[in-house]
């Protein structure tokens, strides 16, 4: 069985059910993304440019670019002119790409609403904004998501707004958000697919998102989007960005594309060395 680390209730509770399900498909020799429906064997995930200087901004694009990676993320929210710097900067090495824009609650709703209309003026339309407000800013997700898409036919993500079902529920509900960030380390695999279901059957889109994590949990997580292939937005990019990877198999990386083998469950395995730390 393939081991799964975690530091929090919510994320223990993610690792066991991950366990779990690793040895049911483990024990019928079949893997994860054919135990979860087997719609694919692939995925495509964007890739983040963290908060940084325009001129960095700017480089990482261009490197992601030669990559083969067609949508960035950006993260923003901290200040909203450092923001529009960083899309013109990135817009002229990157022409062609498209954005995800992640506030992580940092705006106002008249600030979110704001960088959409600066956003127009230079003739950028991000595909997606998630989480623009505080995750308790109900009315604000709602008037954000309201001005998004009426007015330039955007999509707005609820991610932090989203810890579980009641949550899910009062964002469908009440027309709050576009699109659901599902995060396995977040709701936990069973939490997550209760949510997924209730998405679908109310026609409210999904994206698949991480914390910090490891091709185990990231791998896993995109075994489950393959296999469902109902996410409209992919957001696995977080074992391309860590120094090291302690981990082997469970998928192969070609620029954004991820590809699953036909290998047991997971199919990926830390890899230790002598002095059981990462190789």
């Amino acid at each position: 069985m393939s081991i799964y680390l975690c530091s929090s209730p919510t994320k223990a509770r993610a690792g066991v059910e991950m366990a779990v399900i690793d040895a049911v498909a483990n024990s019928i020799r079949i893997p994860l993304w054919r135990l979860f429906g087997g719609a694919s064997n692939s995925v495509t995930t964007d890739i983040t440019i963290p908060i940084v200087t325009p001129n960095e901004a700017a480089q990482l694009a261009a490197k992601y670019r030669g990559q083969g990676f067609q949508t960035l993320k950006l993260k923003v929210g901290k200040n909203l002119n450092s923001d529009i710097e960083v899309l013109k900067a990135i817009r002229l090495v990157h022409p062609d790409c498209s954005f995800i824009l992640d506030a992580n609650e940092g705006y106002t709703a008249n600030q979110a609403i704001e960088v959409l209309d600066r956003l127009n003026e230079m003739g950028v339309t991000p595909v997606l904004f998630e989480q623009p407000v505080h995750r308790d800013d109900w009315e604000g997700l709602r008037d954000v998501s309201i001005a998004a898409m009426e007015k330039y036919r955007v999509a707005v993500a609820a991610d932090e707004s989203c810890r579980g079902l009641l949550d899910a529920q009062k964002i469908i509900h009440g027309n709050l958000a576009h699109v659901i960030n599902i995060k396995l380390a977040k709701l936990g695999v069973l939490g997550a697919l209760e949510v997924i279901d209730a998405a679908r059957k109310a026609g409210i889109a999904l994206m698949i998102g991480g914390m910090v994590e490891t091709r185990i949990a990231m791998g896993f997580a995109g075994h489950l989007t393959a296999g469902l292939g109902c996410f409209s937005f992919i957001d696995l990019d977080t074992p391309l960005l860590l120094s090291e990877d302690p981990v082997y198999g469970g998928y192969e990386a070609s620029g954004p594309v991820y590809k699953f083998k036909n290998a047991r469950g997971h199919g990926g395995f830390l890899h230790l060395d002598n002095n059981n730390g990462w190789t």
